[in-house]
């Protein structure tokens, strides 16, 4: 029902004359009577209004009189609250009475009515008033009649209607039941829904409500607005766009006190009905693109909370504006991209359809510059993985693992502390299946794989992810090592090196806090004190923030001094015999007594935690060992769950053996029981090779009270013992050597027990049987040189050199390839091997040169390497195998320079042979010399100029191979560095063995030729820009005067040989220029004077002056800009080809050569062939009789004469024969130690009618390959050298193509 005007123009008369008639029962109702009597007659009053209805016109004409009354001054000013409370019920039954027509026709009194009805529906607020009824009715009529209709007329009705929806959502709160909203929202939403058109101003009243403040101020306004405007959708939904189309498109913001609001309100309204938001959308998208920084933040706000909630559709059904989102991905505000990276977290979990448009972006941002992005972008999809797996896919998960390696410690924490937690839910938990466990099980290994990080950070948080998250020692103890036995089962070969690692440096950090716990023992002293302090400043170092941690553990140190339980806690913490339960008591005693005093933050006492969490042993101990065996039965037995836990009952007991053996090195105590050891013992008579291997491992490291506790294992392990010593794997035998040696106190009788039969029964013509005796004697010899040093020498002589070395028993596959398998390698060459390795061995154990059986032995090995692994020269051993007897040779020579006695007898050139190894022609050769050179130089067993050799890796072809030596050049600079603290510059102290090195490289020739100069260039470079990458001491004037220091010596090896002097000062000038172009500061006065080393330079002549430049200004150029000019047409003929890399090996077949050689090799003259194997006789007798060493060594100098110097600088080394079919042999070229060239510097041309091929020429040393055939020849071009496919990429041949530069720019 709707209130009306009247068609009159005048206003209504009430019959007789004017006269007020009042319903039966009421007296007047002036202002004379008090305000009780007029609340009285006005209830009446209002009974009879509310007793009329529209039908009863005799009453409605009669009762006029008194509706006019009722809305004169004296009612609708009335100060009393019940009074007007009861005429504005009366008026409102009036407009239902006399609807549609209203009695009052004036506009200014329709609006005083409706106004002061409007005020009176506050008292709609007070649920528990007396009145409460009374207003409640005053709603519901005025709602059911929509007696506010008729405001519609007025011109100023605006005004009525926002004095009453304010009212109205001002006064509703929690205490209305549904009845009170129901009808505030039919009294608003006919207003809106039936007029034409809301006001600004009207609509700000409903908006304000949805604004955050409000809303939480007045839940019930909230959805008093929500409801009405879900109502109103389709009236009200113009007016909001036009709203917001004047604020956020025209700029303008004085519409409405609301227009700050405006992404609130966006987002408030699209939750309530995206209806209500159809044409505000475009408009976003324009916001999008606004020039404005912080505008388009607050858009890109609004849209995340658009497109992340949880029911949203918008993605799908506003695709542009999606699109245009996503591109805010790379704004350039960094909060703008910080806040889409953010939203990317709720859209995975609520919206997993949209991970493949997230992806790519979430890609970029990983790789953002800004550290908080790249943060955010992994807790955003770590979050999505926590609560689902399937809510995140590989590519996400992989940017996660790549951030581990971020270059922020924060962001690198946060990727493995969120990938762990992934582990731990759905790997340890098995939250979500086996299907979800075995997506995410790569995250085991990449987590340990950060232990290989320098930063002590990363390994800290490491060890800790592990304690906690990949075996938690809240565990009990089976199912803690259950889940460890599991794990080490199923980890990498990588991972399982850095978890043996962590275990072993938490294991020596142990022994430190010991160490210095037996410092603290003695009687204070100078020396006491001093070696505190170097134990403390290296417990530091293993410590977050060392320079912090040092300060924090001399106070811990203090401490210790002062308080004797102190000390005793942490004596009982480290003890090989302290439980994981006495760990966590010990440890938890210790950190409260250094709680006093408390502080809000202690930063000594999260260092000490630190300290404690790394020694603690909380996983390992007696029992854990126990169950650890108890598992591994089972696996033997075959009644564990290894095929419930991925893995196979081989593979368990494998690993599970590995583990003890690793756990055997850290903890041997907690091995001591004889169940262990029987189980151990079942173990050795497993046929597999490894299980028993590490079997016998295990108890050399752990069995030291068997002799004495355990008789009966004893006399079950030593038959054993012997059985694989003689008999077993030369892994095996080695172990039960040294087994032996370590648990026995008899071991002198046992190691007779094995020599003596071993020494027997050598037999060189079978090689299969040589090998594990002949590892068990070279080791019995290091072990028990004493008792047999003697009869391993007439062994030595006798059979290693004699028989085995000096004879080649069977031929050689000749297919060609540098390497071969292991297991493709021939018994023969294997023993030959070993039997180089027992030399070493024989010779370590002596550690003595009395007999000179050291210098022999070295003249032996560098002559393998001269003779490129075929000592005889008979042609019958293959490439592959010649490979193997290099590597064999140069590491022995490396092995024996770790021993003072015998580096101080190494020759340079016996120097130079062993380091031109690292450029030997066969990949393998120089990766495995490589490995061995830098584990001996970072573990301080080689003499410094050993780290020269590393300048020659920059001739190597494989750009891997060159990366790892730069690698190993800063791990071993970073550990010289920190061990010599003393002497800052002792590494600079490489630079003159590497220029002595490099003025020996037997590719140095023409020492002007401009591409051998740019080859020295880039050795030089290779090593000085490590050592240059910091001018710590003012180092870069030191290294130019060291350099200019050997410019005024000359070359002990041949130091009246004026070429070979001139190699070394234009090596010199080289390395001046590189300084020079390098360094700004290199021309300062140098802090000291360097000396030179005396073996490799003669002392300097006070009368010699040497201030001559050696490089040519072209050179010069050619340094500088790493470009050789080209040479003219004419000039270019007949010039070899060049290439940047190997030539691949050649293949040719019997039919095209008439014999089985390699096309790699070069017949030797029968003159060379005689001399050397007289070189090889006259060296036996170092081995067969005690001669005179004097006279010996004389006829063998004589010998050698110019053969054992450097090659002379004539360019023969690539000469090729020109007619190979002639009848006569083509003379040997200059001998040369060699590598695989960068450069083949010869070009063969096949004979054709003969049908042979011709070889590249070759001298003493590793043989250049083959120089490329021409196509129309019948021979096999396809290259068939072993690489790997790095190697065979870079190994491509390039025609024409320049080598690779080192740029002094860069």
């Amino acid at each position: 029902m709707m209130m009306e005007f009247p068609q009159q123009p005048q206003q209504q008369r009430p019959a007789g004359d004017g006269k007020i008639i009042y319903p039966l029962g009421v007296k007047e109702i002036t202002d004379k009577i008090s305000n009780d009597e007029v609340v009285k007659r006005l209830k009446l009053v209002v009974k009879t209004y509310m007793d009329m209805d529209q039908d009863s016109e005799e009453e409605k004409q009669q009762y006029l009189a008194l509706a006019l009354h009722l809305a004169s001054e004296f009612f609708l000013r009335n100060p009393n609250k019940d009074v007007r409370l009861l005429v504005a019920c009366c008026l409102a039954d009036i407009f239902r009475i006399y609807a549609p027509e209203a009695p009052y026709t004036s506009h200014d009194k329709l609006k005083e009515i409706f106004l002061f009805i409007t005020r009176q529906l506050k008292g709609l607020e007070d649920t528990k008033s007396p009145q409460f009824n009374r207003y409640f009715y005053l709603l519901e009529n005025l709602a059911w009649v929509k007696s506010y209709n008729i405001c519609f007329e007025l011109e100023d009705c605006n005004e009525i209607f926002i004095q009453l929806f304010k009212t109205l959502f001002s006064v509703i709160n929690n205490s209305h039941n549904q009845k009170v909203q129901m009808h505030m929202l039919d009294l608003m939403s006919s207003i809106i829904m039936e007029g034409d058109g809301v006001t600004q101003e009207l609509l700000d009243t409903i908006l304000i409500n949805l604004i955050p403040a409000h809303k939480n101020l007045n839940k019930q306004a909230y959805d008093l607005a929500k409801t009405l405007l879900k109502r109103t959708v389709q009236t009200i939904e113009t007016c909001i766009a036009s709203f917001f189309n004047q604020v956020l498109v025209m700029g303008k913001s004085s519409v409405s006190d609301l227009s700050e609001h405006v992404f609130d309100l966006i987002q408030e309204l699209f939750a309530i009905d995206p209806l209500l938001l159809v044409s505000v959308m475009p408009q976003l998208e324009f916001k999008l693109k606004s020039n404005d920084g912080e505008e388009r933040l607050a858009v890109v706000k609004l849209l995340a909370k658009l497109f992340g909630a949880k029911d949203s559709e918008l993605a799908t059904q506003n695709r542009p504006l999606w699109q245009c989102f996503l591109g805010r991905f790379n704004d350039i505000h960094v909060p703008v991209r910080l806040e889409c990276v953010k939203f990317a977290s709720h859209s995975l979990m609520n919206h997993p359809d949209l991970a493949k448009d997230l992806t790519d972006f979430l890609k970029v941002r990983s790789h953002d510059p800004e550290e908080a992005i790249r943060h955010d972008v992994i807790v955003t999809i770590i979050n999505a993985g926590k609560k689902d797996l399937n809510l995140v896919n590989d590519q996400l998960l992989g940017f996660v693992r790549e951030r581990m390696l971020d270059k922020r410690w924060r962001v690198r924490k946060e990727a493995m502390m969120g990938l762990a937690q992934l582990y731990k839910k759905y790997c340890l938990h098995h939250e979500a299946g086996k299907e979800s466990a075995l997506k995410i099980s790569w995250i085991k290994d990449k987590l340990l794989h950060i232990y290989y990080q320098n930063s002590i950070d990363d390994k800290l948080l490491v060890e800790k992810i592990f304690a906690q998250n990949m075996v938690p020692h809240s565990l009990e103890t089976e199912e803690k090592m259950k889940c460890l036995y599991y794990l080490y089962a199923c980890l990498d070969t990588n991972a399982v090196k850095a978890l043996n690692e962590m275990w072993k440096c938490q294991n020596m950090l142990r022994g430190l806090v010991r160490e210095l716990l037996d410092l603290h023992k003695l009687p204070t002293s100078e020396a006491n004190t001093s070696a505190m302090f170097g134990k403390l400043m290296t417990i530091a170092k293993n410590l977050p923030d060392p320079g912090k941690a040092q300060d924090f553990m001399k106070k811990f140190n203090q401490v210790l001094g002062e308080d004797e339980k102190l000390r005793l806690q942490l004596e009982q913490l480290i003890s090989p015999t302290c439980s994981c339960k006495q760990a966590e008591q010990c440890v938890r005693e210790i950190t409260r007594k250094l709680t006093f005093p408390k502080q809000p933050t202690n930063p000594f006492l999260e260092m000490v935690k630190f300290l404690l969490e790394r020694i603690a042993p909380v996983h390992i101990d007696s029992e854990a060992i126990s169950a650890l065996v108890k598992l591994l039965n089972k696996s033997v037995e075959g009644t564990a769950d290894d095929d419930d836990e991925g893995v196979t009952p081989d593979t368990a007991i494998r690993a599970g053996l590995e583990l003890l053996k690793v756990l055997s090195f850290t903890h041997p105590t907690a091995f001591h029981s004889a169940e262990t050891y029987e189980s151990l013992l079942q173990c050795l008579k497993m046929e597999d090779d490894k299980v028993a291997e590490a079997a016998i491992q295990i108890f050399r490291n752990t069995g030291q009270k068997i002799e004495t506790e355990l008789p009966q294992i004893r006399s079950t392990l030593i038959p054993i013992l012997h059985q694989k010593a003689k008999r077993g794997t030369p892994h095996q035998a080695k172990q039960a050597v040294h087994c032996i040696h370590a648990i026995f106190h008899n071991k002198e009788v046992q190691l007779a027990q094995i020599f003596e039969p071993l020494s027997r029964s050598l037999n060189a013509d079978v090689p299969e049987q040589l090998i594990t005796p002949l590892v068990s004697l070279g080791h019995i010899s290091m072990l028990a040189p004493d008792q047999f040093a003697s009869p391993m020498k007439s062994i030595v002589a006798n059979f290693i050199v004699k028989d085995l070395l000096m004879n080649d028993r069977s031929v050689g596959n000749k297919n060609g390839r540098l390497w071969t398998a292991d297991d493709e390698v021939s018994p023969e060459v294997l023993a030959k091997v070993h039997a180089i390795k027992l030399l070493v061995r024989w010779l370590l154990g002596m550690k003595n040169n009395q007999s000179k059986s050291a210098n022999s032995t070295l003249r032996l090995l560098s002559a393998m390497l001269v003779s490129e692994g075929d000592l005889t020269e008979q042609k019958k051993i293959s490439k592959s195998d010649m490979s193997r007897l290099r590597l064999a040779a140069g590491s022995a020579i490396m092995k024996l320079a770790q021993e003072p006695c015998y580096h101080e007898i190494i020759t340079p050139e016996q120097f130079q042979l062993c380091g031109l190894v690292i450029n030997d022609e066969c990949y393998q050769v120089r990766q495995i010399f490589a490995q061995k050179l830098h584990v001996a130089l970072v573990k301080l067993l080689l003499p410094l100029e050993y780290m020269a050799v590393f300048a020659l890796c920059a001739k190597d072809p494989v750009k891997e191979r060159r990366a790892h030596a730069r690698q190993c050049l800063l791990k071993n600079i970073s550990v010289r560095r920190e061990y010599i603290k003393q002497n800052p510059m002792a590494h600079e102290y490489v630079v003159p063995y590497m220029i002595h090195l490099l003025a020996h490289d037997p590719d140095l020739t023409k020492p002007q030729d401009l591409e051998q100069l740019r080859d020295v260039k880039e050795c030089l470079w290779f090593m000085l820009e490590v050592l240059m990458t910091k001018n710590e001491n003012n180092s870069h004037s030191f290294l130019r005067k060291m350099v200019e220091n050997i410019k005024q010596t000359k070359d002990v090896q041949a130091p009246d040989d004026p070429k070979a002097n001139e190699k070394l000062y234009i090596v010199c000038d080289v390395a001046l220029f590189v300084i020079a172009n390098k360094s700004t500061s290199c021309h300062l006065d140098s802090p000291k004077d360097p000396v030179l080393p005396s073996n490799f330079f003669t002392p300097p002549d006070k009368d010699f002056i040497n201030d001559k430049e050696y490089l040519s200004p072209e050179a010069k150029l050619v340094l500088q800009t790493g470009k050789i000019q080209q040479t003219g047409v004419l000039g270019a003929v007949n010039k070899p080809l060049t290439v940047a890399v190997r030539r691949p090996y050649i293949k040719t077949t019997t039919s095209d050569t008439g014999s089985n050689a390699s096309t790699n090799s070069q017949p030797n003259s029968p003159a060379t062939n005689k001399s050397r194997l007289l070189l090889f006789r006259i060296s036996l007798l170092f081995f067969q009789c005690d001669v005179d060493f004097i006279q010996c060594s004389t006829q063998i100098d004589l010998f050698f004469g110019k053969k054992r110097a450097a090659p002379a600088s004539d360019g023969t080394e690539n000469s090729v024969s020109s007619n190979p079919s002639a009848g006569s042999q083509p003379p040997a070229n200059k001998p040369r130690r060699g590598r695989p060239p960068k450069n083949a510097a010869g070009v063969a041309t096949p004979d054709k009618e003969a049908g042979a091929t011709t070889g590249g020429g070759v001298g003493r040393g590793r043989k250049r390959a083959a120089p490329a055939q021409d196509p129309d020849s019948t021979a096999s071009a396809d290259p068939i050298g072993v690489k790997t496919p790095k190697q065979q990429k870079e190994a491509e041949p390039k025609r024409a193509t320049p080598q690779r530069q080192i740029d002094l720019q860069r």
